[in-house]
């Protein structure tokens, strides 16, 4: 494809132009969707032209601060470059940018950490306000003005539809054979007019492979050749792999309970190293034609997808390591008709995960001895990153299942607490706990039934005989027996972390 052919449509040839006169049309106080999930998709010129009027605007005495959603986390193009300009007076749903979170945890900018799925429905309800203009990158423009989805698509369909003004991105660096992956729903509508969504399985196709967007709302056009900015994975640590080898194994009891087909049903997985190396370990598994029905796609999934035991990904955008990123474009050709990429809404919806069945694997900060699990705030206030669509799994998964290591800081924060400073994800959406030393299988055990499960399987022996001595008390000294707790000094290993920076005596 030539540069010409990246954008087929003469008429909006004419309105590119260089990224500094496109971000003149965002003005301060505004409101902009941009485009973007985990590091892939997202503009790349026009943020950074528009932090650098930022700085100047700022120098000059004159405030310039917009508000910012995207579909999730982004590049420091983006966020920390908007972050850095001090131009972000109010971000949703997701951040994992470093910059941002300090900004956000020293209360300098307003964030709202939402359910995935529910970002586009409440744009649509006018929950949110307006959305004066949309940045959104693609990988080219059709002949007919059709918009070619780039690495990611997020909730892009609803920017396009929803803002005044649409500046697009047309980005060289994404390869052309992701035309055709895409799967963009046009279906979707407000109470009382809602429709089922006629998915059924992970492989169906029901909408088109292009966005629509009406050529009079296009006042800028932007060319870029600029790559996705992915962090690398690391290389499965012990804990990891411990994790990993206790999930494949209650796998395999599942199928052989007959509670699980023997392909699984459909795998949903959040980002990071540990949900990663599971994904690595069902390479040698026995687990044969499986599907993913999920958020990203990242290099462990890459590698099943290569191996034959993935028969189909679906998702919203990719999530891979530098490495995986040039694989990927170097491979696309042979990839592309087995992964579909879709909006965040259908991807995330709850009514079709429910119906899929799907496998829900997510990681955690904290847990507690009752199994509410914390996935966003690191000692009950400072947000780490958000709670992504982990909500949108956990509740509606077929098995909800959560991952981490039984310690943090080298030992010094337990993973396992008596009681959870934050709580994301209440008992009743938690039906599987796993860190490195064990799993605890919580599906119909009571509140006293679970402590005792989580502590015994999954908690670290530096930390186990002062959980059982705060359970063994509680028991004794507690208002009420259905959840024993002495309030007292249920966030007390908190606190004595805050004060001595080790939970440990």
């Amino acid at each position: 494809m030539t540069d010409q052919q990246r954008i087929g449509s003469d008429a909006l040839r004419a309105k590119v132009m260089s990224a500094d006169d496109a971000a003149a049309f965002i003005t301060p106080g505004s409101t902009v969707g941009m485009s973007g999930f985990t590091g892939s998709g997202y503009p790349k010129a026009v943020p950074l032209a528009l932090a650098a009027r930022m700085d100047r605007a700022h120098a000059a005495g004159d405030r310039f601060r917009v508000k910012v959603w995207t579909g999730a986390s982004t590049g420091p193009e983006l966020d920390g470059a908007l972050a850095q300009a001090d131009g972000v007076e109010f971000r949703l749903p997701y951040n994992s940018d470093p910059i941002a979170r300090e900004k956000i945890n020293r209360g300098e900018m307003e964030y709202f950490d939402m359910h995935l799925s529910q970002v586009a429905p409440m744009a649509w309800q006018g929950f949110l306000g307006p959305l004066d203009t949309a940045v959104v990158e693609i990988s080219g423009i059709r002949p007919d003005g059709g918009l070619i989805p780039s690495s990611s698509v997020g909730n892009n369909k609803t920017w396009l539809d929803r803002a005044e003004k649409v500046i697009l991105e047309v980005n060289r660096w994404q390869n052309p054979a992701l035309e055709g992956m895409h799967d963009i729903y046009y279906g979707t509508a407000l109470p009382p007019n809602r429709k089922p969504i006629p998915l059924v399985r992970a492989d169906d196709r029901i909408g088109e492979p292009y966005f629509r967007c009406d050529p009079s709302k296009i006042v800028a056009i932007v060319e870029t050749d600029s790559p996705d900015r992915n962090l690398p994975f690391a290389k499965p640590d012990a804990a990891a792999l411990g994790i990993a080898g206790h999930l494949l194994e209650f796998f395999r009891h599942e199928v052989k309970k007959g509670r699980l087909p023997a392909e699984l049903l459909p795998l949903q997985s959040g980002v990071g190293n540990v949900a990663n190396a599971v994904l690595t370990g069902l390479l040698d598994g026995p687990f044969e034609n499986m599907t993913a029905y999920t958020e990203v796609i990242q290099d462990g999934m890459l590698d099943l997808l290569a191996a034959g035991k993935l028969r189909m990904a679906s998702a919203t955008a990719f999530s891979l390591s530098p490495e995986a990123a040039t694989r990927i474009n170097a491979e696309m050709a042979s990839f592309r008709d087995k992964m579909i990429l879709r909006p965040q809404e259908i991807s995330n919806h709850p009514e079709v995960i429910r119906r899929l069945g799907c496998l829900a694997m997510n990681g955690l900060i904290e847990a507690d001895i009752y199994g509410n699990v914390n996935s966003t705030h690191v000692m009950g206030s400072r947000i780490q990153n958000g709670i992504g669509g982990s909500g949108d799994f956990a509740r509606n998964a077929y098995v909800s299942i959560f991952m981490t290591p039984s310690t943090a800081k080298g030992g010094k924060i337990s993973a396992i607490v008596p009681q959870a400073s934050h709580v994301d994800h209440i008992t009743q959406d938690v039906q599987v706990i796993v860190t490195e030393q064990g799993l605890a299988d919580l599906r119909g055990l009571s509140p006293k039934q679970r402590a005792e499960v989580i502590i015994a399987n999954c908690a670290h022996p530096n930390y186990r005989p002062m959980l059982e001595d705060y359970y063994r008390r509680a028991r004794q000294g507690s208002y009420g027996q259905q959840s024993p707790c002495l309030p007292g000094e249920a966030l007390s290993w908190h606190q004595r972390f805050i004060e001595t920076g080790s939970m440990l005596p």
